[in-house]
């Protein structure tokens, strides 16, 4: 039986993937339904395979679509590996459909299909350098990275688009700088007959002439297209950074002795000042950017492969940056390796990494709140710049108090990472040392990512206990001697004891009104919070009175805790000396504060006023009624505001 009807109709689609040379590549024919007559379409019968009884039965002629020029069915074609002086033989003959392999467009439309030294026409797939010039063509400067078509996104040949800008305006910049600036000296001697007076005969001054050349102009331009990298894609940033990497790099100082025109004028100063800049983004972008594994090794291997002059050795290995799935770093960040170090076939390797790095590293681990991992990290990793480590070492408290392990945050405080280096203790201010005391009392951390934020706070522990507290507190102070003789530190001690393990809405403390224990208790109960508090003010006073500065701050820390403030003026007042050194600093701060103090009355209500003045008026000595006295005198001389 012969095909219906419906089936002559269809269309038949042969296409070819054979790539040998006997073939026709990859041309598509499409067998279309002509207009036949009807002893054209009469059907031919061939058998094909005899024993499958396989026969052709039907077909009809194919309509040529569009394909390289080399696959032409219509016109021959010569192969040759790189000919581009003139056309080979029929080479240059074209059909409708024949496209150029390197244009990708009609070879009607090629500019320089016969172009001599050029000729398009010769192009075809199995030639190296064809290929070449096709991918050069398609990926235009991209091709210098070594990347596949397959490879290149929008955002790569955006930035390849703005690299080839910038070469450009970089090549006429450089070519000033290299023509250079003829300086005529002002002093030159006068060697001719007539023996003018220096710096007046034309001939000497022309001969005496001096060109200087100023790389100001080249690095200015560097720098905006370095600008203007900081503002793209990740991945156009790459490419624009590396690619200006390469141009700079491939300057030369013309001068034939060293020209000290400074930072920017000087090429051999500028070329690094501005390598640096570009590594250390590069560096960070390999860290922070989720860049495929092989765009990030090709990114390597493209900066490794620039030949760097003599004033740029330093940089030879600067994007050798250690992936994030290293068996070392791996290894360190699920706490398997606590060192940073390891031992491969004979040989030690150390987690050692340069400041750019860790700093991205630190800020991406963060980011995703991995805070057991930065703190893994950062005491195992290793780095040239010792500052740059200690101050990201000093956080490691903090980060352990965003994952509740507060007594761990606390040993990390004083004890140092390295037993040579001091403890983060050391190098504490004031509100850090208060903020890590409301942190161990509440249980409760700054919802943001640095120790000072401002915003709320979220509880994530449990507080620490009372005695520990102070343990810990007293630990602080004592090895810090800026916090020891600062009265705002033993005042902030003071509020946050008295204050409740439970944070407002707002996120701030909540003073506490402790009962006045019985004089036995005071005397039998040492541990009380509030009297081992008032002892250790006490010592602080005898031992550093003439370093203090202030005192205001610990009278006020004490709330509505009266009681413990006069427990603090009695033990105070056995020695007169310290006592009238006390109270002329007091004194001395509400006559500078008066308007600040005011506020803070109004806002603490009349009642907590009155027992304040009242406290110090009943007091028995009459120093410290001073006190008192003055307080009500600021009060009275104000009475009609508000």
């Amino acid at each position: 039986m012969g095909p219906s009807e419906e089936e002559r109709e269809r269309d038949v689609i042969l296409i070819s993937d054979d790539e040998d040379d006997g073939t026709l590549g990859n041309s598509v024919l499409i067998v279309d339904p002509l207009a036949k007559t009807a002893l054209e379409e009469k059907k031919c019968e061939e058998v094909v395979d005899e024993e499958c009884e396989l026969m052709v039965t039907f077909c009809k002629q194919a309509n040529v679509m569009p394909h390289a020029r080399y696959d032409c069915t219509i016109h021959s074609f010569e192969r040759m590996e790189c000919e581009t002086c003139s056309p080979i033989g029929k080479n240059a003959d074209f059909c409708n459909q024949c496209y150029c392999y390197i244009c990708d467009k009609l070879a009607s439309e090629c500019q320089i299909w016969t172009t001599s030294s050029l000729c398009h026409c010769n192009a075809h797939n199995k030639s190296k350098f064809w290929k070449d010039q096709r991918d050069f063509a398609l990926a235009g400067v991209l091709v210098m990275f070594n990347l596949e078509l397959t490879d290149i996104d929008a955002d790569l040949r955006h930035g390849g688009n703005l690299l080839v800008s910038f070469i450009q305006e970089l090549s006429v910049e450089y070519n000033k700088y290299l023509i250079g600036e003829r300086i005529a000296s002002t002093e030159h001697e006068c060697f001719c007959v007539s023996k003018l007076p220096p710096g007046q005969c034309d001939t000497c001054r022309s001969r005496s002439t001096e060109i200087v050349y100023k790389y100001s102009g080249v690095f200015a331009l560097v720098t905006r297209f370095l600008n203007q990298a900081e503002g793209e894609s990740p991945k156009a940033a790459a490419v624009m950074l590396l690619g200006a990497a390469r141009e700079i790099t491939l300057h030369k100082d013309p001068a034939l002795s060293w020209q000290n025109l400074g930072h920017t004028a000087s090429l051999k100063l500028a070329v690094p000042c501005l390598l640096q800049r570009i590594t250390t983004r590069l560096q960070k972008m390999l860290v922070l950017c989720d860049f495929p594994k092989s765009l990030y090794e090709k990114f390597i291997n493209f900066f490794q492969s620039i030949s760097l002059p003599c004033h740029c050795f330093a940089f030879s290995n600067s994007l050798n940056v250690v992936p994030w799935d290293h068996v070392l770093l791996t290894t360190v960040l699920k706490g398997q390796n606590t060192t940073g170090q390891r031992t491969q076939k004979g040989r030690k390797m150390f987690l050692w990494e340069v400041l750019p790095v860790i700093e991205a590293r630190v800020e991406k681990l963060v980011e995703n709140m991995n805070y057991k991992e930065v703190v893994r990290y950062l005491r195992a990793v290793k780095c040239n710049d010792t500052k740059g480590l200690r101050d990201l070492r000093d956080k490691i408290p903090f980060y352990l108090c965003k994952t509740g392990d507060f007594l761990d945050a606390t040993h990390s405080l004083l004890f140092p990472i390295n037993s040579l280096a001091c403890c983060t203790a050391c190098r504490l201010t004031p509100l850090q040392f208060e903020v890590y005391l409301k942190m161990f009392r509440t249980g409760s951390v700054p919802l943001g990512k640095d120790i000072q934020d401002p915003g709320p706070w979220v509880t994530v522990g449990s507080p620490m206990k009372d005695g520990v507290l102070i343990k810990q507190a007293f630990k602080l102070l004592y090895s810090n001697l800026s916090l020891y003789r600062n009265p705002k530190c033993w005042g902030s001690f003071i509020m946050i004891m008295g204050s409740s393990c439970f944070l407002g809405r707002n996120g701030h403390l909540r003073p506490l009104t402790v009962k006045e224990p019985p004089i036995a208790f005071q005397q039998l109960h040492q541990e009380a919070c509030l009297i081992l508090a008032v002892q250790a003010v006490q010592q602080m006073v005898i031992c550093e009175l003439p370093y203090l500065t202030s005192f205001l701050e610990i009278f006020l820390a004490f709330g509505n805790n009266f009681w413990a403030l006069r427990l603090l003026l009695n033990h105070l007042s056995y020695d007169e000396c310290i006592l009238r050194g006390i109270v002329n600093l007091v004194l001395r701060d509400l006559n500078r504060q008066k308007a600040t103090m005011l506020k803070l009355w109004q806002n603490l209500g009349p009642q907590y006023v009155g027992e304040f003045i009242c406290l110090f008026l009943t007091c028995r000595n009459r120093i410290l009624q001073s006190i008192g006295v003055l307080a009500l005198d600021i009060i009275t001389e104000n009475l009609h505001v508000g």
